[in-house]
Parts: structure tokens; C-alpha cells; sequence
């Protein structure tokens, strides 16, 4: 009988290949700008993000189409600009709120944190919807293979294996700090709010039904409309 092994004793599950909820350094691969389907007129902002590259992990294969090619380097999910679809309306105060307004002001703070303020300037006046500009700023590209440092939130369900996910979206902006910014070489001076669970995670109701889909934070497959790294989809 051979002996015992106690040197080489692996303990923990294998690091997920998806985003969670947490303050982490990511880059952004793609974007879409797609209509809500249950409020008319609603759009939805979502981010494709990737982490920094992980030592000795094994990501999502780029085309899950071929099975030999690269994969990412990092974890990635897709992660929603605002917990809840833009939409024209109104507070309870009595404020109005243009959807196309609340676009502007991330695209302008997403501009802001990638040093590309001068190229939304040039914009001015050459679109007649919030669709045509945000192609446009897809196609240039801005953000590729810059990382910043954002704080996701996330919203508890069962995914199809009945294993807790996170559907992740950017908190709002308080007095705490803001949901991304860029990467300082002083990281006391970052201006993005430190996550914590129990202001960014919203938990599952136990009597919440099971979900048999996945959910826009699982784990996502390049090359399938919604969840790879993409271009402007509308």
C-alpha cells in the first residue's frame, strides 16, 4: 500500500472562466447596442470585457467553432452598462430622462477614461440618431486593448447546471466613487468605488424559479451573437 501524498494535496474549484462581481482591471472587446424587448423604444448598452491575462489559465476558446485555436487570456463575461434598459421617462419627482441623453453621458465618461475625448468632439452634428454614433465610435474602435478599472455588480440567478451566476452590470455613479476609470500607477487615487457585496450583489429569492437559460453573465462563447467578443450588433 503506497504512502500518503501530503505535498501535493489540490484544494479549491478551478478558477471560473467568466467575470464575477468584484473590482477588476479589464478590457473591452465589443459592444452592442440592442433594443429591450419588453419596453418599446428601450435600449440595452452591454460591454464584452476580458480581465488582465491570468498565469497558467485556460480561457474560452476565442471561435468555439475551432476547438485547436487561441483562447482568451483572461476571464470574460458581458457586462451591462446600466442595471436597467435606457428608456425616455420620467422620475417621481418629476424630472424628465432622455435615453439618448444617458447614452451620451457614458460614451462621453467612456471617452474620458480612454483619453479619446478629441474623436466624440468630432462627432458633433454628423449623426441624426444615438444608433449611428454608436456605431461609429464601435468602428473606431477606441478601446481596444486598453485596461480599465471598473467595479461590477451583479444580480444572482440559477443558471441550467442550477449553479449561481451573475448577471453583471456597471453600478451607478455616487458619491463613493464611479463605476470605471482608468488604470493609475497610484491606485489611492482611483476614483472607481470599491466593490462590496452588500451594495453590488443583489441576491436570489429563494423562491425565485430556476432559470434553464443563460443569462447575459454566463459564460460566454465567442461567436455567438450577444456573448463573444463583436462588432456593433443592433
Amino acid at each position: 500500500m503506497a504512502n500518503l501524498n501530503t505535498k501535493d494535496i489540490k484544494t479549491g474549484g478551478a478558477l471560473p472562466k467568466t467575470l464575477q462581481p468584484g473590482n477588476l482591471v479589464c478590457k473591452i472587446n465589443g459592444m452592442t447596442l440592442e433594443e429591450f424587448k419588453l419596453k418599446e423604444g428601450a435600449l440595452v448598452l452591454t460591454l464584452n470585457l476580458e480581465s488582465q491575462p491570468i498565469e497558467g489559465f485556460e480561457g474560452f476558446l476565442v471561435d468555439k467553432d475551432v476547438p485547436d485555436g487561441p483562447r482568451f487570456k483572461g476571464q470574460v463575461g458581458n457586462v451591462k452598462v446600466s442595471e436597467w434598459a435606457y428608456s425616455d421617462g420620467e422620475t417621481k419627482g418629476g424630472t424628465l430622462i432622455s435615453r439618448d441623453e444617458e447614452i451620451l453621458k457614458f460614451l462621453k465618461n467612456l471617452c474620458v477614461a480612454l483619453d479619446c475625448v478629441k474623436w466624440l468632439d468630432e462627432q458633433d452634428g454628423k449623426h441624426a440618431t444615438i444608433e449611428s454614433l454608436f456605431k461609429a465610435f464601435v468602428t473606431a474602435a477606441k478601446y481596444k486593448n486598453i485596461f480599465l478599472e471598473f467595479c461590477l455588480a451583479g444580480k444572482e440567478y440559477l443558471n441550467k447546471n442550477s449553479y449561481t451566476n451573475y448577471d453583471l452590470f456597471l453600478p451607478r455613479y455616487t458619491k463613493s466613487g464611479s463605476p470605471f476609470g482608468p488604470v493609475l500607477k497610484d491606485p489611492k487615487k482611483s476614483k472607481v468605488v470599491i466593490f462590496d457585496p452588500a451594495v453590488h450583489i443583489k441576491k436570489r429569492k429563494a423562491s425565485e424559479v430556476t432559470e434553464f437559460s443563460d443569462g447575459p453573465g454566463d459564460a460566454p462563447d465567442a461567436g455567438t451573437p450577444g456573448n463573444g467578443p463583436q462588432e456593433f450588433q443592433l
